[in-house]
């Protein structure tokens, strides 16, 4: 039985081999990736440029604001899940308190910040805006229910959730297309819809696959909000690095400068899709792993990792016309370069995601904050320098070159921090053939 967090027995999930546990979750990332194309695709084909633009621009500031109000809480209850079964109901009945407390004063800080400057808001409807802050609670509840099911090995769920969303936002917004009443305040309409589908979902499962929600524990806050506050600044600023040049070439650049970019980073984030496969898959057993296993594990996967990236990268590079003009239109020619640029961050993504997650999940969260931090300085100083003259460009070079420092520096502070060598960390060919030997034995018993 449960004991302060619920009254009921918790529930667990038979852990999934590995191999198949990463492919099919790799497999959710890419359909989610391109239905979530094609609704980009949708969007800049009816509203154009400046309308995708627009929507590009709501939905940044929606996903920074939601990543920053989460405060790290869904590390903790990753971690205390994972070691402590019993407390996930309590941790569960939290998330939606903390969801809602978090979401409504994020709510009020954007809004303040933006009546001190109108700048902020950038070109879109107030309508639309308000209806995009509206979903932030959800969207936070939602990363909360991820955690939490990922943590008990429900990656089926996980995975179903992160397609359902996106599944439903794209065909929602390919029928107002067809029908030509798709706008700007619709699409953000959809989008709310699809996050408020997902989030429903794993309510479910939760309630009714894993522990439930239970009675509400104050004597946890404390220690998520601690822990929280140590891995959060880490987050936010990688999160930073994903999204707030968008933001800096929307307000800077304008709607136009931002749409263009906005397709090149979308066709960029694919390669971010595998080491973040791996992560969510590993999480839970770097939690339960000693320091010295824990690095040796990590440090295995992150190596074929950084193999399975290159062709991937090579291909990018290679066919940006045909991925930005041949599919969006000749007027979106501008995004090739900024993709040519953005392939090559994608290594020092590989490091930080692998790297860092290891670090968390084996409660040294505050030396992957430090790396990060590395990586958001730069990006910060780099976007101010470069977006006023190059536009999307300039945020492409600043995003690689964050994007590699940060990958160093949490490679050098993984090393120490857990035992490992540097020479750990150099890939091999030999790693391809062990994962494939893991993979076919992980489907065999399967």
């Amino acid at each position: 039985m449960v004991g302060r967090g619920g009254s009921r027995q918790s529930r667990t999930v038979a852990r999934p081999p590995f191999a198949v546990a990463a492919l099919f979750t790799y497999l959710s990332q890419v359909a989610a990736a391109v239905i979530a194309l094609v609704n980009v695709l949708v969007i800049a084909r009816a509203l154009g440029p400046a309308g995708r633009g627009d929507v590009a621009f709501l939905a940044t500031i929606v996903f920074l604001t939601s990543q920053l109000a989460a405060l790290g809480v869904h590390q903790a209850h990753s971690n205390l899940a994972g070691r402590s079964p019993h407390l996930r109901p309590a941790l569960a009945t939290n998330s939606i308190v903390f969801s809602v407390v978090l979401g409504a004063a994020s709510i009020g800080v954007v809004a303040g910040l933006i009546a001190l400057f109108p700048a902020l808001a950038g070109d879109a409807d107030a309508s639309a805006r308000w209806l995009a802050l509206a979903s932030i609670p959800v969207i936070i509840f939602e990363l909360y229910l991820l955690y939490l099911v990922q943590a008990d090995y429900g990656f089926a769920a996980a995975n179903l959730a992160h397609v359902v969303g996106p599944l439903l936002t794209a065909a929602v917004n390919g029928i107002l297309a067809a029908m030509g009443e798709l706008t700007v305040f619709a699409a953000i309409a959809t989008m709310v819809g699809g996050y408020l589908a997902s989030t429903a979902l794993l309510v479910w499962y939760v309630q009714r696959r894993l522990a439930g929600f239970g009675r509400p524990d104050r004597a946890l806050v404390r220690p998520v909000v601690g822990f929280g506050i140590k891995v959060h600044a880490g987050r936010v600023m990688l999160t930073g690095n994903y999204r707030l040049d968008q933001w800096f070439v929307g307000a800077i650049a304008g709607s136009r400068e931002l749409g263009l970019y906005s397709v090149a980073v979308a066709w960029a984030e694919a390669l971010f899709f595998l080491p973040q496969a791996f992560v969510n898959v590993q999480r839970p057993d770097l939690v339960r792993a000693q320091p010295t296993e824990a690095a040796r594990q990590a440090a295995t996967l992150f190596r074929a990792a950084m193999l399975l990236t290159v062709a991937p990268a090579v291909i990018m590079v290679v066919s940006a016309p045909v991925l930005c003009t041949a599919i969006f239109g000749k007027e979106f020619a501008g995004s090739v370069d900024d993709l040519r640029v953005l392939a090559f961050g994608a290594f020092g993504i590989v490091s930080l995601k692998l790297l860092g997650d290891a670090l968390t999940a084996q409660s040294r969260p505050g030396l992957e904050t430090a790396a990060v931090a590395v990586a958001f300085a730069i990006t910060v100083a780099l976007d101010i320098v470069l977006i006023p003259p190059y536009g999307g460009l300039g945020a492409a070079v600043a995003s690689t070159i964050a994007y590699t420092a940060g990958g160093l520096a949490v490679a050098v502070l993984f090393a120490r921090a857990l035992g490992a060598r540097m020479s750990d960390l150099v890939p091999r060919g030999r790693d391809l053939l062990a994962l494939w030997r893991r993979a076919a034995s992980g489907f065999r018993t399967s």
